[in-house]
């Protein structure tokens, strides 16, 4: 089976499989489904009022992605957060995003990119998105567009496919208003910074910026999954 290639936070599924790809997976992403959670594609199919093709396609896209595994005349259990992967995967997106705005700091042409993120980003508080499901679309995107214009669709294929893996945990960094607020700010200075060519400070930026995010996302799924447990066993 061909994998299935990264998707767009907003982009809607286009078939079977992907809706039951998507809900599943945002089951998993919202702590409805735990670390260890036994189920059959029989009870998954019949919960999503579909037929179990769609849902075997989307359950084995799941296991390649690391969220589940298939057990022998048993069903399909949750895995644990593997947070080792996790944190390949943020080294990864750091090394890809910093030559990326290396590159857009050389190259006069590319700066015509970052007027549409300006507009979002560098707004004074009282005009700022409140929504917090909103702010992390648009979070992703600042990333993704940050590599994109850099001119590399090879680099941009590889880091849409880093985003779509992390998702799940990344977007957590924004269930808390301090978080959102300092991506504003973040973001904010390295628009500025690559704006004004200044490569050293930009990199510099970005790196804090995805460390930052590196550790509360760690920190806020631990929690989010111990509050999940113990709403079980209550």
């Amino acid at each position: 089976m061909t994998p299935r290639p990264a998707r767009s936070a907003a982009e809607p599924p286009t078939t079977r499989a992907e809706a039951v790809y998507v809900s599943l997976k945002e089951d998993i992403a919202e702590f409805r489904l735990l670390p260890g959670d036994r189920f059959t594609e029989t009870e998954v199919a019949e919960r999503l009022g579909v037929s179990r093709t769609p849902v075997r396609e989307a359950l084995y896209q799941l296991q390649r992605e690391g969220f589940l595994s298939v057990q022998f005349r048993n069903g399909w259990s949750v895995n644990p957060y593997d947070f080792e992967r996790f944190e390949n995967l943020y080294d990864l997106r750091q090394v890809l995003e910093l030559e990326a705005v290396r590159r857009l700091c050389e190259r006069s042409e590319s700066l015509e990119a970052l007027a549409e993120l300006e507009a979002y980003w560098l707004l004074d508080a009282a005009s700022r998105d409140a929504d917090p499901h909103s702010v992390a679309r648009q979070d992703e995107r600042f990333h993704t567009a940050l590599v994109a214009a850099a001119g590399n669709p090879e680099m941009a294929r590889v880091h849409a496919d880093v985003t779509e893996r992390i998702r799940i945990v990344r977007r957590l960094d924004f269930t808390q208003p301090e978080r959102v607020e300092a991506t504003y700010r973040e973001h904010a200075e390295i628009l500025r910074a690559i704006r004004r060519r200044r490569t050293e400070r930009a990199t510099s930026l970005l790196a804090a910026h995805i460390a930052e995010s590196r550790a509360e996302v760690r920190k806020i799924t631990l929690h989010k999954l111990f509050e999940a447990r113990r709403r079980a066993r209550d």
